[in-house]
């Protein structure tokens, strides 16, 4: 696998690769054309689609969000910032780039309603697994919505009922909200009757949402509050403890302290750390077969890039443990 960087001295948007996906002819393949707009800048040449074990699907979707809105940036914004993450992962020793990571173009969903975007959703994604077989999908979200129909195709296709495992700061329990049956406050909800959930960073929720957690506790569904965090580290054996296999990864950005990701729309304070994070997620990774994973609610700050590269840098550390023996 190349490197995307033929020469670091020219800046970050030098390189010798053109900002399409499709290879351009030899005779222009020398001349400094800017990083393309996929995941870590690869193109077409060096992450062909066949080849690829990864794949990443942006989903733009933003249509229930109730405090601070912009989550529709959230995959570009992704995109954007991975170009600059540096390709060798010190932890593992080698380049995660070397499974092969193919982007594919953003879904653009209907705007007729979030019942209907999220129906259409289901569909495309139960399609898009179909047609990659057993390459590992990575979806960048958009707001946190669009899990419940990658859950809800994930769990339609494996005779096992699968485990969630949610990273988030709040539990999305509701049974709909302002009027939104599929909102972002309502995913987990959703998919109670096709998957078990196992909540991790869980700090602000409602009394109709703690009445599901005492209804269906130890049930299909655990929950590890967030100060349970800091107390010591029992709190990951507790939850692997809890998770089935196989699993799907769902990543509120929220999950994370403001902190470090302040670009979200609804911040709360306490949350997760960098390396405690990473630790247990290298964990599940080793110890679940995980099937597929997204990362929503990045609402990106102009100018203000920490939180988009933050994030950028945690998928491409997940791939990295997802395929770890090939790395």
């Amino acid at each position: 696998m190349p490197n995307r960087r033929s020469d670091d001295s020219q800046g970050p948007d030098a390189g010798s690769e053109h900002p399409s996906h499709r290879p351009l002819p030899a005779a222009l393949r020398g001349l400094p054309w800017e990083l393309p707009h996929t995941f870590l800048g690869l193109d077409e040449e060096s992450s062909p689609f066949e080849e690829a074990r990864a794949v990443i699907l942006p989903v733009p979707y933003e249509g229930t969000t109730s405090y601070g809105g912009g989550t529709r940036g959230g995959p570009r914004a992704i995109l954007e910032a991975s170009r600059y993450v540096e390709l060798y992962d010190q932890e593992l020793d080698g380049e995660p780039v070397s499974a092969g990571i193919h982007t594919l173009p953003a879904f653009e969903l209907t705007r007729a309603g979030s019942t209907e975007a999220m129906a259409e959703l289901e569909d495309a994604y139960g399609t898009l697994l179909d047609a990659i077989g057993p390459r590992f999908p990575v979806l960048l979200g958009g707001e946190h919505a669009v899990s419940a129909p990658a859950i809800r195709a994930h769990a339609a296709r494996h005779s096992d009922r699968i485990s969630v495992l949610q990273l988030d700061a709040h539990a999305d329990l509701r049974d709909g909200y302002e009027g939104a049956p599929w909102s972002h406050a309502s995913f987990a909800f959703r998919c109670l009757d096709v998957a078990d959930f196992v909540q991790v960073g869980i700090r602000a929720v409602s009394a109709e949402e703690i009445a599901v957690v005492r209804e269906r506790s130890g049930k299909g569904l655990t929950v590890v509050w967030a100060d349970e965090m800091w107390e010591d580290d029992a709190w990951m054996d507790r939850a692997l403890e809890a998770l089935g296999n196989p699993v799907y990864l769902t990543v509120d950005v929220d999950y994370f302290d403001p902190s470090l990701v302040p670009s979200t729309g609804t911040p709360e304070p306490g949350g997760g750390d960098w390396y405690r994070t990473l630790r247990f997620l290298r964990r599940v990774f080793r110890e679940r077969t995980v099937i597929g994973m997204d990362a929503v609610e990045l609402a990106p700050t102009p100018g203000f890039h920490a939180p988009d590269f933050l994030v950028a840098k945690l998928i491409y550390k997940l791939i990295g443990y997802r395929f770890e023996e090939g790395v």
